[in-house]
């Protein structure tokens, strides 16, 4: 009957899962085909873009699985379930090893293999929109730097030696002769880690720069709203009256005959530039008035009240919490050469303190994990849509709504996924013990996590609890592919510093600016009259 109810629950999951995986597919469809150019959409990009963006969210779900199915593997008096004996635990284990193995190296294909050559052949195509065949070549070419990149990172991470030998007289054969032994102990997992956790690095300067920025955001621009349509259309129509009598003024100064100078005809060109854009606003504002959209966005304004305050308690959650997480490591860790690891929780977070309380009730605590992890994603879309993509201080380009390029596209997606990547060690930092071993309990009612205490701060010790708690407690697979390196624990260190201070400066921003234009980023001087062929993509 046990092993009855298990697989009920099994192919119950299974069912959910699948669910879960077709919503993620729909919600991206929707995504993409809501911003992308309906004038400029190709299959290849859309499908890429899909692709990748269900990648990124997938791979966040990873997280809360790992941490369920090891906190689901023993009772909640410290015992292992009938049904999970040591070869159904290693099973269990190995399966979602293998599904990290599965997404992280779809992650390294699309960023170093598939979105740079589709990017790279849509860049060849509006030069060269003839010839297929240059295209693919030129994209090849350009592509080829990148599987370079990986192939290095992934001989970096297979060959780094761990674990140095203590005899000095030791030759250079036996050097590497134990360097093929790591590798082959490892089963790639080294090489693997090493080439995630530096495209995390990348992920977490991503991270700093949109996700910091998109919590701050997106809570008070759902809380303050946009202005009306129709005053800014008042607006509009009296600064399209100003611009045209200033043109009328300039232009009268050559009734005589007499040809205006150049200073007057560069004032010109800006005025009738500036007039066009108004009117395409004009236009744009018109019909947005009229809109069906516009009407609801009106009806459901309490709703996005309240989903604003709730996201900004989130936000402050998220930052108290991680801000108190860093401070004990900068007073407790073992200091720059252990990556600022820490055995115990010597400065308690809100976090910290409600999963234990959550814990007790099922599944509380995994709805927490993932509504954070989800927010993280969602406030990353946010910043980039409301930034653009940015090359150090050059805007490459702009995410609006039915004008977004397939390019940009592609380079959202692709930093989503670098972002995503980030996100595990995020929820680390927040809440160490609980993403390791989950809510499972040793046999005489203390959590495992509890043993930290009882253990000194250094990397020695490490090893030592592991193997103390080896046959107790299962240790989730996503601390395998965290704390493999120390270097890149100490970068993450002092950018989550950064995180912080990034969202400070987003919230300070946030607050002091005004509510948001009806139309905001739709409608940019160095847009085309073309693009109003797209008004309709933004109001129906």
């Amino acid at each position: 009957a046990k092993m009855a109810a298990a697989a009920s629950e099994l192919v119950t999951g299974w069912c959910l899962f699948g669910l879960a995986l077709l919503a993620i597919l729909i919600f991206c469809w929707v995504y993409v085909r809501k911003y992308q150019s309906r004038r400029e959409s190709e299959v290849i990009s859309t499908i890429t873009a899909i692709f990748a963006l269900a990648v990124a969210l997938i791979s966040s779900a990873l997280l809360p699985v790992d941490i369920f199915l090891v906190s689901y593997m023993k009772n909640q008096n410290g015992t292992f379930k009938d049904w999970a004996d040591a070869n159904v635990s290693r099973q269990i284990e190995d399966t979602v090893l293998y599904g990290y193995y599965t997404l992280y190296s779809i992650i390294l294909f699309c960023v170093f293999l598939w979105i740079p050559f589709v990017y790279f052949y849509y860049e060849e195509k509006e030069e060269d929109d003839d010839n297929t065949c240059s295209q693919v070549k030129t994209a090849l070419k350009y592509t080829l730097g990148f599987i370079t990149i990986c192939a290095v990172l992934l001989l970096i991470g297979a060959f780094v030696p761990l674990d140095i030998p203590n005899k000095k007289n030791s030759t250079e054969w036996e050097k590497v002769k134990l360097l093929f032994e790591e590798f082959g102990s490892s089963h790639g997992l080294t090489a693997l880690s090493f080439s995630i956790s530096s495209l995390t690095v990348i992920g977490m300067l991503a991270a700093i720069t949109y996700t910091a920025y998109g919590m701050s955001a997106l809570p008070l621009n759902l809380i303050k709203g946009t202005t009306s349509a129709a005053y800014e259309r008042l607006e509009n129509t009296e600064d399209i009256e100003e611009v045209e009598q200033h043109l009328l003024r300039i232009k009268s100064k050559c009734r005589d005959g007499r040809p205006l100078s150049s200073r007057d005809r560069r004032t010109v060109r800006q005025l009738e530039e500036r007039l066009r854009t108004l009117r395409r606003r004009e236009r744009h504002l018109e019909s947005i008035e009229k809109s069906w959209w516009m009407k609801f966005c009106e009806v459901i304004r309490p709703l996005k009240i309240v989903w604003g305050v709730f996201f900004i308690i989130v936000a402050l959650l998220f930052t108290v919490s991680l801000f108190l997480s860093n401070l004990d490591k900068a007073l407790h860790s073992a200091g720059f050469d252990s990556g600022f690891i820490i055995l115990g929780t010597n400065l308690t977070n809100p976090l910290n303190m409600l999963l234990p309380v959550l814990q007790t009730v099922f599944p509380l605590d995994y709805i927490l994990i993932t509504t954070i992890v989800m927010y993280f994603i969602f406030t990353s879309m946010a910043g980039i849509r409301n930034m653009g993509i940015w090359f150090f201080w050059i805007r490459l380009y702009k995410i609006r709504r039915g004008k977004t390029r397939p390019q940009a596209l592609l380079f959202l997606c692709m930093i989503l996924l670098l972002i995503v990547l980030h996100t595990s060690y995020m929820i680390y930092s927040l809440a160490p013990q609980y993403v390791m071993y989950g809510s499972q309990k040793y046999l005489v009612q203390v959590r495992c996590n509890t043993y930290f205490k009882i253990i000194l701060p250094s990397l020695s010790n490490i090893y030592l609890l592991f193997a103390f708690l080896a046959d107790q407690c299962i240790v989730t697979r996503t601390y395998l592919f965290l704390h493999k390196f120390w270097f890149f624990s100490a970068a993450y260190y002092f950018g989550n510093w950064a995180f912080i201070a990034v969202f400070l400066i987003g919230l300070i921003i946030s607050c002091c600016k005004g509510k948001k234009s009806v139309i905001e980023g739709e409608v940019d001087e160095d847009d085309s009259d073309m693009s109003d062929d797209e008004l309709s993509a933004y109001c129906h």
